[in-house]
């Protein structure tokens, strides 16, 4: 099994068997049925992603299947009978599931009081069925809040607090989700969070829910409820990242470009709650200030009841807030209003921190690894175009032959608008099948060479500017035949590309599969003699038309990348990935 280290409460539920009820240094932490999954592979037995509440703790793995701990069970975890899970969240008296096909399932007393510890399908209990495909979840202490296909939010369970967008006098809880907000980009709350935010597209940042100690950030005069979503005013400059919420406090990450480092923290609450990083009141999102971020920057965060976890780029493990069980991992109990450093044991993957991710639960803590994975096309590739009515679109030449174009990428690529792609269609009417392919595969890859007088009749209704990559991806996700896939190879091992990436990205591909009489079967690449780390830059390049930042560069590297992957394979957008790799060496220095 990965590597996962836990400290804090080792109770409600136990987690490890044969510990004492708090632990307060980190230590290995040990699954009562890992020896039975001793035939499975190491990504069916990869860490995910961790969620744990008061009474319950869930363990995603790559596989897309869960365990679950539960306070009145037995201490060895219980499969959880749902297959192709993208997303696990734990509230304190609920738990929600999200399936890559777009579906959550739920359970709790305020969800399902007659049979609290059953999973239902709260998503098909929208009443609104354009709605009913969920790209994202997130759980408050008692109520539940889902961010559908089409960017609106709806919650469901409690709202004493207000915490559901509406007067608690009026609604105490709903058994249905309710529609909250709509266009919204993300969800922010917390597993012992009475109160929510709600990030637009814009950017504007709304909450509601309990605000009792300022929670919220609105600032004075300190109001105690707020039943209805407001916006919340004087956050600093940048682009929001995450938010979490603690039962009494909220911690903000901002990323600005203009500032080194180009990510900070900000809370807001009041100082008893612990989980500040500072020893004042917080009235509105003031910045965390610590030597330890200095000339360091934020890799992860999570925030538990009262105590907050930290992970920087440098591999240090920062935490502060209450340490009442041994959750913040060090072995004397003091609080900490301010930020201090662990020590962790060695760890199997310590040469790359990026791997590693945190999650608090309600009283304790997990630091576990997990691979991220471009082949798998993992959870930020899973979006909201999952159903098959947004892929294909058929246009007619002047023979009257059929060809089928991908709508979402033309979507994109026409300015988002639909008068152009009944343009489009005007164009292709009076072309040969062999000019409408030219015309589309300039579309996709936006590359006029191609054929530059087609180029010149569409170039008026085409966004050269649009970038195209994360569509691409999403559309993948509708498309499971195996036509779809290409394979190339590497050391026994076989890795799944999107053709549609691989059209945009190589000239070689691109003629492959688009062109009339080359032959489209499932032809082969191998690249086993490609080392580890240059093919991962090639991976993730490949989908991101980026090269992460952790990666160090060496001459070596770009001299293997240009002799072992043939040249002309790669499409010579701007920036290729050769003029990535000078750069980025060039910068590093």
């Amino acid at each position: 099994m990965n590597d996962c280290l836990f400290f804090g409460l080792n109770q409600n539920p136990i987690l490890i068997k044969n510990e004492p009820t708090e632990i307060t240094k980190p230590i290995q932490f040990k699954f009562e049925n890992e020896n039975e999954n001793e035939n499975e592979n190491e990504n069916e037995k990869q860490i995910k992603q961790i969620s744990s509440g008061y009474f319950a703790t869930i363990f995603l793995f790559k596989n897309g299947k869960a365990i679950e701990y539960l306070k009145d069970s037995n201490q060895n975890p219980s499969k959880i009978q749902i297959e192709n899970i993208q997303k696990v969240t734990v509230g304190d008296e609920n738990e929600a599931i999200l399936t890559i096909e777009g579906n959550v399932f739920a359970k709790g007393y305020d969800i399902n009081p007659k049979k609290p510890k059953e999973f239902i399908n709260i998503s098909s209990l929208i009443e609104n069925t354009n709605d009913r495909i969920i790209e994202d979840i997130v759980s408050g202490s008692d109520s539940i809040y889902l961010l559908t296909s089409n960017h609106n939010v709806y919650g469901i369970g409690l709202n004493r607090s207000g915490q559901l967008g509406f007067d608690s006098e009026t609604l105490k809880k709903t058994k249905k989700p309710i529609l909250m907000m709509k266009n919204v980009s993300k969800i922010f709350s917390g597993n012992s969070s009475k109160h929510v935010f709600l990030l637009n597209s814009n950017q504007e940042l709304f909450g509601c829910g309990d605000n009792q100690q300022s929670q919220l950030g609105l600032g004075k005069p300190l109001i105690y409820i707020i039943p209805k979503l407001t916006k919340i005013q004087n956050i600093s400059k940048g682009k929001i990242i995450d938010i979490q919420c603690g039962f009494y406090h909220s911690i903000m990450l901002i990323e600005d470009e203009n500032q080194n480092p180009k990510r900070k923290l900000y809370s807001c609450g009041f100082v008893k709650s612990n989980g500040l990083g500072k020893n004042q009141n917080t009235y509105e999102f003031t910045e965390i200030k610590s030597s330890l971020f200095k000339n360091d920057n934020i890799l992860d965060f999570s925030v538990g009841n009262f105590h907050n976890l930290i992970l920087t780029k440098k591999g240090k493990l920062v935490v502060f807030g209450s340490n009442e069980h041994g959750q913040l991992g060090t072995e004397e109990r003091y609080t900490s209003y301010k930020p201090i450093q662990i020590e962790l044991p060695e760890l199997r993957f310590n040469e790359n921190i990026f791997n590693y991710h945190i999650s608090c639960g309600y009283n304790n803590s997990f630091l576990y690894y997990s691979l991220s994975s471009f082949s798998n096309l993992e959870e930020d590739l899973i979006k909201l175009f999952r159903r098959k009515e947004f892929c294909n679109i058929s246009f007619k030449t002047e023979n009257g032959e059929i060809i089928e174009a991908h709508k979402l990428i033309l979507k994109y690529r026409l300015n988002q608008n639909e008068n152009q792609i009944e343009k489009l269609q005007e164009i292709i009417s009076n072309k040969s099948i062999k000019e409408s392919n030219q015309i589309f595969e300039m579309i996709y890859s936006n590359n006029s060479i191609i054929n530059p007088k087609l180029y010149s009749e569409i170039k008026e209704i085409i966004n050269s500017n649009e970038k195209i990559e994360e569509t691409m991806k999403r559309i993948y996700l509708n498309e499971n035949e195996n036509e779809k896939d290409f394979i190339i190879e590497r050391k026994e091992k076989k890795y799944k590309f999107p053709k549609l990436i691989l059209i945009m990205r190589s000239e070689l591909y691109r003629g492959m599969f688009l062109s009339v009489t080359e032959d489209k079967s499932n032809k082969v690449t191998d690249y086993s003699e490609l080392s580890n780390k240059s093919f991962q830059i090639f991976e993730y390049w490949i989908y991101s038309n980026q090269i992460k930042d952790e990666i160090q560069i060496t001459q070596e590297i770009i001299n293997e990348i240009k002799t072992k992957i043939d040249y002309f394979q790669l499409n010579q957008t701007n920036p290729n990935l050769f003029d990535l790799l000078i750069n980025k060496f060039k910068n590093q220095n």
